[in-house]
């Protein structure tokens, strides 16, 4: 590689599916839902083996920032990037590349990650974040693709289209087109052609490919950009940006770039992959007991329960549940079927409207 590599974490968001466990004040991210380690800790130890501390930058917001350099002291304190509102994932995939320009002091390759995801086979990542940063010095953008284990109406989707290279062991596809979250036939149907992954919303591009595209796709944030680059090193870029930011559109980076994108390429690859996008995502993931179990925390005691996942500060006794999340906390109770776990977020937006103190 010729080009610097640097990961961009993005560490924002609510995590209102894993509610009431995570909140506005701790997403899930910073949450130790998988071990000793936050899911934001996991994030950059996937990543350290490859890349120094100071090619690791994070955007996140001011309200969880000081907790997730608490947890990484390794990164410099320059390299976390606070968004003063929040605008969706295209902004702060763009945020993070002026920041890894001006830190290169030329055009580098920015892989843009997420802080909430899982990966069980860390050393094949590696192997293909450093592969992809080689496609996208080409000049393409590039995405990693999972090769789905199931119909997963929950997640999104990208069509392959032709073969373009081999990298090492890994085969590179043109990517034909975007779905984001299709029901359960077209889900089906994606499952079974063999020419359909699951979006992972990761992204390797060059600096110079993420400016050039929003400034085509989304043409009022050319002269936003230029403020923000302007602003750069100075004392009063807090300021500066703080005002800037406020006139950025929001923008999700599928629909706002992505779907309209020339030259993207997908990487079909399986690495053991979740967005821990609920809590029944976690019985996939950790391990259980002998009948499909899973407690995080606390001490649980059943007689033929079956599937069930166990968050609690107290002993949960259970009879003759199935497919059952149960998640104790000191000011909630929740319980709901596994296969209703993404309803969560919109069990949060009617307790919300009656009690912010609940989020």
């Amino acid at each position: 590689m010729s080009l610097p590599l640097y990961a961009v974490i993005m560490a924002g968001g609510s995590g209102t599916r894993l509610w009431p466990l995570s909140r506005q004040t701790r997403p899930k991210q910073v949450l130790r839902l998988l071990g000793d380690r936050s899911m934001f800790q996991m994030a950059v130890d996937r990543v350290r083996p490859i890349l120094p501390p100071e090619q690791i930058l994070v955007i996140t917001t001011e309200d969880i920032v000081d907790d997730l350099a608490e947890q990484t002291p390794e990164i410099p304190a320059c390299n976390f990037v606070v968004e003063p509102q929040a605008r969706g994932t295209a902004p702060a995939i763009c945020l993070g590349a002026l920041h890894a320009e001006w830190m290169a002091g030329s055009e580098a390759v920015i892989a843009c990650l997420t802080a909430d995801h899982y990966i069980r086979d860390v050393d094949q990542f590696q192997n293909v974040l450093q592969a992809a940063a080689q496609v996208a010095e080409r000049g393409h953008i590039v995405t990693l693709g999972i090769e789905p284990t199931f119909a997963s109406t929950g997640y999104g989707y990208i069509e392959r289209g032709d073969f373009q290279m081999e990298v090492g062991d890994l085969s590179v596809y043109g990517a034909l087109r975007f779905k984001e979250k299709p029901g359960v036939h077209l889900a089906t149907q994606f499952m079974d052609d063999g020419r359909h992954t699951w979006n992972s919303g990761m992204f390797i591009w060059t600096t110079s490919r993420v400016r050039e595209e929003f400034e085509i796709q989304v043409p009022e944030m050319a002269p936003i950009l230029r403020k923000i680059r302007s602003a750069l090193g100075t004392p009063q870029l807090d300021e500066d940006l703080a005002s800037i930011w406020a006139l950025v559109p929001r923008l999700t980076i599928d629909y706002g770039i992505m779907e309209g994108a020339k030259n993207v390429s997908v990487i079909p690859v399986s690495i053991g992959w979740s967005d821990v996008g609920s809590w029944a995502s976690l019985l996939e993931i950790i391990d259980s007991d002998e009948n499909g179990n899973v407690v995080i925390r606390g001490n649980h005691k059943s007689i033929d329960t079956k599937n069930t996942l166990i968050h609690a500060q107290r002993l949960v006794a259970t009879i003759g549940i199935t497919d059952t999340i149960i998640v104790d906390t000191p000011e909630v109770l929740l319980v709901c079927s596994a296969d209703r776990a993404q309803e969560v977020r919109a069990l949060v937006q009617i307790l919300g409207d009656a009690d912010q103190t609940l989020l």
